[in-house]
């Protein structure tokens, strides 16, 4: 099943069905400017026959939809941060009652502010996924306590030449997943803030061990 955009939750959503029994439902998240439309390709070429859950990020920047404000490039709003975190676990929650998804495999894949929403997830609603990969990812904030993340599966993939995700901040958002208990995989690719060939090929061989129940 294949719905059109849809507002009928809180969240301006796409939702696709899996059609493999045996594939989780990725949770897509768009980077800045995009929309529910946009990861779903992606998704697809990952993992095909996995379900597909895209939502909207609902702020806006100069008329492009993130989910979350930031105060420069970088520099996050920690308590919007938090606040929209909140709501998105909301989203997740409605959307696994409506279309009967299992939460324990619906498995974030974000990109760039895609991927620091699901890293803030991980961090501060951890119940809300099964796992997640991280593209052009950075530390989205610091919670004290940590949460509980026995053996998550995450895996951060950035670029070695990007000019937005320094080598260190890909090295603190590691170390806070993994002090959190979370088990990480960390790729560097040949690349700089863009997607590149080995996100892709990297994140479905990870998704494919990771979350592909046994038949």
């Amino acid at each position: 099943m294949s719905t059109p955009s849809s507002s009928s939750l809180s969240f301006v959503h796409r939702y696709e069905s899996a059609t493999d029994t045996h594939a989780p439902t990725i949770l897509a998240l768009h980077g800045t400017g995009g929309d529910e439309n946009d990861l779903i390709p992606l998704a697809h070429e990952l993992m095909p026959g996995a379900g597909i859950l895209s939502p909207r990020g609902q702020v806006l920047e100069r008329g492009a939809p993130r989910f979350f404000r930031r105060l420069a490039e970088g520099v996050f709003d920690e308590v919007d941060l938090r606040l929209r975190t909140g709501q998105l676990a909301d989203f997740i929650v409605e959307a696994a009652d409506r279309y009967r998804l299992d939460r324990t495999r619906i498995v974030a894949v974000g990109f760039s502010n895609g991927a620091n929403i699901a890293s803030s997830l991980l961090l501060l609603k951890p119940k809300s996924l099964g796992g997640a990969v991280l593209i052009r990812a950075m530390v989205p904030l610091v919670p004290d306590p940590l949460p509980a993340l026995p053996g998550t599966p995450v895996l951060v993939t950035n670029g070695k030449a990007d000019p937005l995700v320094s080598q260190k901040e890909t090295e603190r958002l590691v170390s806070l997943l993994r002090s959190a208990g979370a088990n990480v995989t960390v790729a560097l690719q040949q690349a700089g803030h863009n997607l590149a060939a080995g996100d892709i090929e990297t994140a479905s061989a990870f998704l494919q061990h990771h979350f592909r129940a046994p038949k």
